[in-house]
């Protein structure tokens, strides 16, 4: 079986709302389970080539000050 986690993940919330999104996401953090972390890492995927440089570097700054 040849399955594309990256494309299962992205098919399974297109076209969710803002509301649906965060929902899926709070839910994956609070849970801590190790199988939540390939989906959360293809959302941050998502949201890294859909942001500008000035995006990135304050995601960058946060995860900087957020592991220190």
């Amino acid at each position: 079986m040849n399955l594309n986690l990256r494309n299962a993940i992205i098919h399974n919330v297109t076209g969710n709302s803002q509301d649906e999104l965060k929902e899926t996401i709070v839910d994956a953090i609070q849970n801590g389970e190790e199988k939540m972390l390939p989906g959360l890492g293809v959302l941050f995927e998502v949201i890294w080539k859909n942001s500008s440089d000035q995006d990135k570097q304050e995601m960058l700054e946060t995860l900087e000050s957020g592991l220190k």
